[in-house]
């Protein structure tokens, strides 16, 4: 949709050495402009939607996703109807159930989900989460024998599974059935199973990669009701699946998977859920989070989130799950405030294990170009935390990044981070192929792997023979697509619901971005323990913006910042508002300045 001839305020090398263009093209132009009048969207609204590919017919389905109009048949997924039908039986006789499931949100929040199902349903199905220090990631063989030896006969795996050949090769061994949910990226070999219902296996012809393993238990369990009505189960008898949907859109949120098709469907629908607050666990922890205003992806992404998550990493891996299936709000609010408390050890932890990783990547970078992913890793770092490091490498130096956490034997623990357009899941799988890696695994953006030190110089060199074309490639033609221009003056709230009409905003589906051109940069300084960057931007006509450049100290950002006091800039910026004590003020979060000639 971008036409690259189009620069943006003539901005060719921004202080993030990017280029301005406008991310509307002469035939989106044409197409809002038709929203706007045939639709009755609002101009900036239509602007957005038109940049992002939405043709003028579809705004109003766009603008109001629905469940019913968006989600795809379930049984479109390979071995669907399998695994419903084996659920089913499970429900009618009674058997035991158990559920193993991830550490971070989408697991927590699909084992919940299941969970949470099969006890409307009159089964206690126990939840067992494994320590990622001690177990890692996925099934093991202990793990199916333990659920096994406490009675399940039938084992369900949520956003793991797929790629673990000796965990499930144990349970068939012992007789006990396993399905697997999940959404990771896969070879054509699989373990054995029931069934593996997984849009991202390589024979699934449904289209529906794009979901979190949350998004394939929801889709498992439409199955699993239909399957039980066609039994002969009366509809007022099984579990109403939307009521849940606010699980479903925290987990589709926090594991950035696209905000497109039926994603959007369940984070909308999933958004005015859980505004009411139903979900005991959900609502103690928006209290101890001290969560302003209507809730919405931000919070989503960067307060709930990582609270639920701070179990996983640095404290017991069951909580979040427990917090999402519980229904007492004293023992909700105990443990909301218990990964509160965590949330903060690990951000203290962080910061420490960042500028640790930075200087290592900033020395091996030098005077040039530096690699094309960054491999950084420390020997007292805390597995739990090197997902965190690897994005934030990632979002300060533009770039695919891994981070390791080596133990006293010298094997690695490390996630990776990528850029859109390289498929870092892809490349992690071909490195355990090409034994160099223990394991690991992944998808487009993210992944996981496990490595022995004296093995992480082929790492690098892989990597450098893999990636270097596409990353430099990737580098070289990062633009920065402007939505339009505003000035301080005009940065109401007002505009910025207009522009929520469009929303939610994340990954797929980005946030507005607009420019702020020939504002004076009143001030800038450092603020918080996060080396944010508190600036002021004042019109030609005096209004002044509140303005943040988060984690920018230190960056050629929040360098340029500091450096441009007192003049004019181009800014650049997403808007929200700021709600504090009732009242209201729109906030510009800084991504990019450029130089206004003077």
């Amino acid at each position: 949709m971008t036409d690259p001839h189009r620069t943006f305020l003539g901005v060719e090398r921004s202080a993030t050495g990017r280029r301005w263009v406008h991310a509307l093209n002469l035939r989106a132009e044409a197409t809002a402009g038709r929203m706007a009048r045939e639709s009755n969207v609002p101009d900036l609204v239509a602007r957005v939607l038109a940049a992002r590919g939405v043709e003028a017919d579809e705004a109003p389905r766009f603008l109001d996703p629905t469940i019913r109009d968006l989600m795809p048949d379930p049984s479109t997924l390979t071995q669907m109807d399998v695994a419903a039908a084996r659920l089913a039986d499970a429900v009618e006789r009674r058997e035991g159930i158990a559920i193993f499931g991830d550490y971070d949100v989408d697991g927590a929040a699909s084992a919940a989900l299941l969970h949470r199902y099969l006890r409307h349903m009159g089964i206690d199905a126990p939840i067992r989460i494994p320590d990622r220090v001690t177990e890692g990631y996925g099934p093991n063989p202990h793990a199916m024998r333990d659920m096994a030896a406490a009675g399940a006969t039938l084992i369900v795996t949520v956003d793991c599974g797929t790629g673990s050949f000796d965990a499930l090769e144990a349970a068939r061994a012992i007789g006990v059935d396993v399905l697997v949910l999940d959404h990771h990226q896969t070879g054509p070999a699989l373990p054995p199973a029931v069934a593996i219902v997984n849009p991202n296996r390589q024979d699934d012809l449904s289209g529906q990669g794009h979901l979190c393993a949350a998004g394939v238990v929801f889709m498992t369990l439409v199955a699993v009701s239909r399957e039980l009505r066609r039994r002969g189960h009366s509809p007022a008898s099984l579990p109403n699946i939307l009521d849940d949907l606010d699980i479903v859109a925290l987990a589709t949120v926090c594991d950035v998977v696209p905000l497109i098709g039926f994603n959007r469907a369940l984070v909308v629908r999933g958004l005015v859920r859980m505004r009411s607050l139903e979900n005991a666990g959900l609502k103690a922890l928006a209290e101890v989070s001290r969560l302003a205003g209507p809730i919405d992806t931000f919070h989503l992404g960067f307060l709930l989130g990582p609270r639920i998550n701070a179990g996983g990493r640095i404290g017991e891996a069951h909580l979040g799950s427990r917090l999402l299936t519980i229904r007492d709000a004293g023992e909700a609010h105990e443990l909301a405030e218990q990964l509160h408390l965590l949330n903060a050890e690990r951000q203290a932890m962080e910061k420490d294990m960042l500028a640790e990783a930075e200087h290592e990547v900033r020395t091996e970078i030098g005077n040039g170009t530096g690699p094309a992913i960054l491999v950084a890793g420390g020997a007292n770092w805390h597995p739990g935390i090197v997902g965190l490091i690897a994005a934030r490498l990632r979002e300060r130096f533009a770039r695919p990044a891994f981070a390791i956490s080596f133990d006293a034997k010298g094997r690695g623990t490390g996630s990776g981070r990528s850029i859109p357009g390289f498929d870092i899941g892809g490349f992690v799988r071909r490195a355990v192929e090409d034994g160099i890696l223990v394991k690991g695994g992944g998808h487009g953006m993210a992944a996981g792997l496990t490595i022995e030190r004296e093995r992480l110089a082929d790492f690098r060199a892989a990597a450098e023979d893999q990636a270097r074309e596409t990353v430099t490639r990737l580098m070289a033609n990062d633009l920065l697509r402007f939505d339009g221009a505003v000035s301080a003056v005009g940065l109401t709230t007002a505009l910025v619901e207009k522009l929520e009409r469009a929303g939610p905003f994340g990954a797929g589906h980005a946030q507005p971005l607009f420019a702020l051109p020939r504002h004076r940069l009143v001030s800038a300084l450092e603020v918080g323990t996060g080396g944010h960057v508190k600036a002021t931007l004042r019109s030609a006509d005096g209004a002044d913006a509140s303005a943040i450049a988060f984690r920018a100290v230190g960056s050629p950002l929040g360098d340029a910042l500091m450096r441009n006091r007192d003049r004019l800039v181009h800014a650049a910026g997403t808007l929200s508002i700021d709600r504090y004590q009732g009242r209201e003020k729109v906030s510009v979060r800084i991504t990019d300045i450029g130089e206004a000639p003077v």
